[in-house]
């Protein structure tokens, strides 16, 4: 596995800069968000010059890109705020041809018309899964001509919560460019932390065939659910790797979760844990 982390981790004035510190912790690849360099993760729009110079600029430091952040919420209970989204994740699927990622990452939604990541009841109710479809299908058409996989991971705050809930949209969609974004933490709610291995078991077994990408951060409780760094929490990374071998990942596996004085601590940690196998 290549170790990486999301580019918005470090905040830096200019595009080289960031790039430099990401190369400094010796990490391999990059999810890229374009909040990085001060727009918004959906830009309203992107010069291609921008994106010829992201390229370049990872390439000379030997960066990989692994997927580029196109997060909107897609069950946003607003119409319109939908159809802003498909609007920019169009324009983003463009750019990303051009900087040759293979993957945007998205978000499956929420009914909170607030925050994207945050749990409504009203996820559970039939029409907000009508509308997931509704919307993930048009993004898959609307970006279809520039050939880019589309990532969407389970999430407790969303409208896919759970890896049967991933794969049952994996299975309604039969996109062969719809793909999974695993991460470790996501799977776990308050009530199912003490049954890690079998959390664990089950969403292998359901999605390990379609990881496109894997991200790594940790999980505390304390009174309430809280993702912290890796290595804080109480993931069961020795078990969360194997699985990602298990099922013949070999891919990116990136940071995320954590402030920038906390990058070498994590990467000496999964850098540690990634050694007896490479």
């Amino acid at each position: 596995m290549q170790l990486g982390i999301i580019s918005r981790t470090f905040s830096r004035p200019t595009l080289a800069e960031l790039l430099d510190a990401i190369q400094a912790q010796g990490l391999e690849c990059v999810q890229f968000n374009f909040a990085s360099l001060g727009l918004p993760t959906l830009p309203e729009k992107i010069d291609p010059g921008l994106a010829d110079e992201i390229r370049a600029a990872c390439h000379a430091r030997k960066l990989s890109l692994a997927a580029v952040s196109g997060t909107f919420n897609l069950i946003h209970p607003d119409l319109g705020a939908r159809q802003d989204g498909l609007r920019r994740l169009v324009l983003l699927a463009e750019v990303c041809a051009r900087l040759g990622a293979p993957l945007l990452t998205l978000c499956t939604g929420t009914r909170d018309p607030e925050n994207m990541w945050r749990r409504h009841p009203a996820n559970d109710e039939p029409d907000a899964w009508r509308d997931l479809l509704e919307s993930l299908g048009r993004a898959l058409e609307l970006t279809e001509s520039t050939g880019m996989a589309l990532g969407i991971e389970p999430e407790p705050g969303n409208v896919v919560a759970t890896a049967p809930k991933a794969r049952r949209l994996l299975d309604e969609m039969a996109s062969p460019r719809l793909r999974i974004v695993m991460d470790g933490a996501n799977l776990f709610q308050a009530d199912n932390l003490a049954r890690m291995p079998q959390v664990f078991a089950e969403a292998f077994d359901l999605l390990g065939g379609d990881i496109a990408i894997a991200h790594a951060k940790d999980v505390q409780l304390h009174g309430a659910l809280k993702y912290v760094a890796s290595g804080k929490g109480i993931l069961d990374y020795g078990d969360y790797l194997a699985r990602l071998r298990g099922c013949g990942y070999t891919g990116p596996l990136i940071l995320h979760e954590l402030q920038e004085q906390e990058v070498p601590g994590c990467v000496q940690l999964l850098r540690a844990k990634l050694r007896p196998t490479q």
